[in-house]
């Protein structure tokens, strides 16, 4: 099924630069404590984006990874950031020594060429991957200052980063895995390749390993064939979890027999031995003091304090949930998510306000370093369709739409075309209804020009499931989960206003007269009529992506979630099936 998309960019480096330079100078100008030791990580990500950006040119340009280049004084520039977040860090936020302003310029001097591809690191922006993480696993590593750290990008340029800040090292270079993504290969250049002697001491840093490990496995392999001992490699991932069910047998061998060395955010920010480093003191200073322990409600644990009954849960995918906690505090209990570090978290927690002042979702109490913090409203039920009037419920929905399109404009090429949403749903249709779905596809293939003509991209909600709204007692309903499924790890991101329009006609049936009512809602206030036809080949995409994300989230729950995930699935391939047409299999 086609479902997962990387979140890229086109940018001008010297506009990257002078965000980076900003990002610095705003860390310059706070006082000691966490708000500056965020922001540093801010920079810093900002300083990995840039170097990532400007290495793949280079590697575009040439084929193969080198030392020289534009990317040369980017990435020592980072190391050196990544050093004042470690000492930002180690010093409970209280000391960091911060690039000079001649230092960034003459490392950001000279940027080629006009345009890069920055790649979202998924990490920072989704997966609670903190880089300080990477700096204490390997401050405890024993390996030395000696090492020769490779990151591999793209977030394992700023990950690397952070490794060798904490070994002490300044010796990083950075590598793009390319090729298959279940058969990643490495091209260094002839220079850079014997500096890989078996002399040499080597920490690896990413993300993964995810379904087949096999860019750290590309390294291993690259290596073993240098002759470089298995002692003399330590692999520094996200998590101590082996490759994944695609791993080849030899990435499986390479990477049992390497030392691995991980500090989890667990570890880092819910077990730290230090307060000033633990989530619940963050917290205190925006919410009051805690009167309990943090309630983890990551994996789909929220059910538990919305339903009284398990068998009226909704399905929940644990791997792509977001980590979140309960705050239980004499002011009430507040919902602490994690929705980014830097600029990506902060511009969520702004969507967040808005919203919330908009009337359309709950109060925000801040942001810490990654973390929403919200209030969790006691006695507020997840909404039920069938019980709430369909026609008020479209029309709410509509304002809530138009504020959207009005206030979240999207830039262009932030989402997928609709060429690609046609080729996303004709394949999953096909996987899942047979060669017939695929062929009544077909024939929606000459609409998208006229179509295309009609979209204005804006940062969707692409949530719009029964259970992500709240009744209030007092019978408001406002919107939870708001702020990121436009921008998710999804081959998604902003569409048309549309789409959502299609989501509500799925998820919240709101069709026949509700479904007027939106849409009569939503052009009185944007000024834009939606097309009916335009919608109707939403929904048959809308319903293909989500029967590909459900089928997909069955395959990586337990068994306890499992059937939930199934019903999803028939309730996709249903609507699926409706729309086109053709009969469902049962």
């Amino acid at each position: 099924m086609l479902v997962y998309g990387d979140v890229r960019r086109q940018a001008d480096p010297r506009a990257e630069a002078a965000r980076l330079r900003d990002a610095v100078e705003a860390a310059r100008g706070l006082g000691p404590g966490l708000e500056r030791h965020a922001a540093l990580v801010g920079a810093l990500i900002a300083a990995g984006e840039l170097t990532q950006g400007v290495a793949d040119a280079a590697f575009e340009a040439t084929g193969r990874d080198g030392r020289d280049g534009a990317a040369a004084p980017l990435t020592a520039l980072l190391v050196r950031l990544a050093g004042a977040v470690w000492d930002s860090w180690r010093g409970g936020f209280a000391q960091a020594e911060l690039p000079t302003r001649d230092g960034i310029a003459r490392a950001c001097a000279h940027l080629t060429p006009a345009r890069v591809e920055i790649r979202l690191p998924e990490g920072f922006a989704f997966y609670a991957v903190y880089p300080e993480a990477y700096a204490a696993a390997a401050a405890a590593s024993g390996l030395g200052a000696g090492a020769t750290v490779i990151g591999l990008r793209s977030i394992g340029t700023t990950l690397g980063a952070m490794t060798a800040a904490g070994l002490g090292s300044i010796d990083l270079v950075t590598l793009r895995p390319s090729g298959h993504p279940f058969r990643r290969e490495l091209r260094l250049s002839d220079s850079l390749r014997d500096t890989l002697t078996p002399a040499r001491r080597v920490a690896v840093a990413d993300e993964g390993p995810g379904l087949s490990g096999s860019s750290f496995g590309a390294v291993l392999g690259l290596l073993d064939e240098r002759g470089i001992p298995a002692e003399s490699v330590a692999l520094f991932p996200s998590h101590d979890n082996s490759p994944g069910h695609a791993a080849a047998d030899e990435t499986r061998r390479l990477y049992a027999r390497a030392r691995r060395h991980v500090r989890t955010v667990d570890d880092l920010i819910l077990r730290a031995e230090r307060p000033e480093h633990r989530l619940r003191t963050w917290l205190a200073a925006l919410v009051g003091p805690l009167t309990a322990p943090l309630a983890e409600v990551s994996g789909g644990g929220w059910r538990a304090h919305r339903y009284d009954d398990p068998g009226d849960w909704p399905p929940a995918h644990p791997m792509q949930e977001r980590r979140k906690f309960l705050a239980r505090t004499a002011r009430g209990i507040w919902l602490a998510k994690f929705v980014g570090l830097g600029h990506e978290g902060e511009r969520k927690v702004r969507r967040a306000r808005a919203l919330h002042a908009a009337g359309f979702s709950p109060e925000v109490a801040g942001f810490c370093h990654g973390f929403l913090v919200e209030r969790w409203i006691e006695g507020a039920t997840p909404l039920d369709p069938a019980r709430y009037d369909a026609q008020a419920l479209g029309e709410h929905v509509g304002r809530y739409l138009a504020h959207r399109a009005k206030i979240f404009p999207g830039e262009p090429g932030c989402g997928a075309s609709l060429d690609a949403l046609w080729e996303m749903a004709r394949h999953n249709a096909t996987e899942a209804l047979g060669e017939e779905a695929g062929r009544a596809i077909d024939r929606w293939r000459a609409a998208l020009p006229g179509f295309a003509a009609q979209v204005r991209p804006v940062e969707t909600d692409n949530r719009l499931h029964a259970w992500e709204w709240l009744v209030l007692p007092d019978g408001v309903l406002l919107k939870t989960d708001a702020v990121d499924h436009h921008a998710a790890h999804d081959l998604v991101g902003c569409q048309d206003s549309a789409w959502d329009v299609a989501g509500a006609a799925i998820e919240l049936g709101l069709v026949g007269e509700a479904g007027r009512s939106l849409r009569a809602v939503l052009a009185r206030q944007t000024g834009r009529a939606v097309d009916p036809a335009f919608v109707a080949f939403l929904e048959i995409a809308y319903a293909a992506f989500q029967l590909g994300a459900a089928t997909m989230a069955g395959h990586a729950a337990g068994a306890d979630e499992q059937p939930r995930l199934r019903a999803e699935v028939a309730r996709y391939r249903a609507h699926l099936a409706s729309r086109l047409g053709v009969a469902a299999p049962r």
